[in-house]
């Protein structure tokens, strides 16, 4: 079967779905930024053949690519993973006759305000939300709705480019410098209180067959704007034993189905508080910041590979263990400049060793990375354990312990 898959280089774990597909015996085409040159003997070695493009959101470039390549041989699948080729990969997909997700499903997974009309439509429980071009408009959404209300992009992946405005002043603040009034549109939300996690899925023909969650501690957004805090997000083991996430799968299952999603991976935000269970976004494709390396190592699979096989032929080839809860925790330095030094990593090391899955300790002299650059940006361990709530106290151990000095 010959697949073609869209930048196979950047970022690095593409490489992954790359091996996967590999692995399953596809002819894995890959179409991408970088020259040829630049591949490395690993991800060479998997692509039968790779074609460079000035950029992949082109869609008349990579549709011309395609075209070309479907002269030589029959392309069975185009498969994107990056949210900004998820609408580019559906339109060429269209136009090539190639099947996959829609350019409906891709719209409707990136467009935040349309998202969540067909859901709430459906039946599933959203944060009111507008759409809009037009301060007074969304002046007005506030005094209906009240404070406080995010304000973000329609078509932002996570947090990137979001604000919460608890007044008139600071919405109109938040709406110029989004360019709103100026030809710009944003999504407009409604605030939901309550704890933030995340439902990821491998779905085949619209129905889950793998699925995981996954904590924030804290919240995104005072994570992503306070120094001091040592953000984690860790993924349970206690899925298919804890009933509290029965309304999560059943919501996230609904969610598929009104959105049209069929053969895919989805990650999906969603908040529980005062008001119950609340979706929050969707993204049609596979989770960013590591997270499938967490659930590969929580449940000792190849996620790679069984998505290859969703992809390719339609199911898959593993169970889940749910052995492990896996987690992420941030090391951020102190102070913007340059990396001095560290401290408390012996201690964490000697402690937790066992349990330690991997690291990022950049050397001294390394640049920092702001608060709001993500849960990557600068230091991070990464580990699992048996049981939950046992890693949530050794997440919380690192963090307090470990500190970055910056100059």
């Amino acid at each position: 079967m010959h697949v073609v898959f869209v930048e196979p280089c950047f970022p690095r774990n593409q490489r992954e779905f790359v091996r996967g597909l590999a692995a399953a015996g596809a002819s894995v085409i890959g179409i991408g930024e970088r020259p040829k040159e630049a591949l490395d003997d690993e991800v060479a070695s998997w692509l039968s053949h790779y074609e460079q493009v000035p950029t992949v959101c082109d869609v008349g470039g990579m549709g011309d690519v395609v075209r070309r390549l479907q002269k030589r041989v029959p392309i069975e699948r185009l498969e994107a993973t990056v949210e900004a080729h998820i609408m580019p990969a559906a339109k060429v997909r269209e136009a090539c006759g190639i099947p996959g997700t829609s350019t409906r499903t891709a719209f409707l997974c990136r467009d935040k305000p349309a998202m969540k009309e067909v859901l709430r439509e459906g039946g599933v429980p959203c944060a009111e939300s507008i759409g809009s071009d037009d301060p007074d408009e969304i002046l007005a959404f506030a005094s209906r709705v009240g404070y406080p209300l995010i304000v973000k992009p329609r078509d932002a992946a996570g947090a990137s480019g979001t604000s919460r405005c608890t007044n008139d002043d600071e919405l109109r603040v938040a709406l110029a410098e989004a360019g709103v009034g100026h030809g710009q549109s944003v999504a407009v939300e409604e605030f939901v209180e309550g704890h933030e996690a995340f439902y990821d899925t491998l779905a085949i023909g619209g129905r889950v067959v793998h699925d995981f969650v996954t904590h924030y501690y804290p919240n995104v957004l005072e994570a992503m704007r306070t120094r001091w805090i040592s953000p984690q997000f860790v993924t349970t083991n206690r899925v298919d034993s804890a009933e509290d996430y029965a309304e999560v799968r059943a919501m996230g299952q609904r969610v598929i189905e009104l959105l049209g999603i069929e053969t895919s991976a989805t990650h999906m935000e969603w908040f529980y508080g005062p008001k119950g269970l609340r979706f929050s976004e969707i993204g049609c494709r596979p989770p960013g910041v590591g997270a499938w390396d967490l659930y590969c190592a929580a449940n000792e699979v190849d996620l790679y590979r069984d998505w290859a096989e969703a992809v390719l032929y339609g199911r898959t080839v593993q169970k889940l263990s749910r052995g492990y809860a896996t987690g992420i925790v941030t090391l951020r330095p102190d102070r913007d400049g340059v990396i001095a030094g560290y401290e408390g990593l012996d201690e964490i090391r000697s402690r937790f060793g066992e349990w330690i899955l991997d690291f990022h300790i950049p050397p001294e002299g390394s640049p920092t990375q702001p608060p709001d650059a993500g849960y990557m940006a600068n230091a991070w361990i990464r580990m699992r354990h048996p049981d939950y709530d046992e890693l949530r106290r050794m997440l919380d151990t690192v963090g307090e312990t470990a500190a970055v000095r910056a100059r």
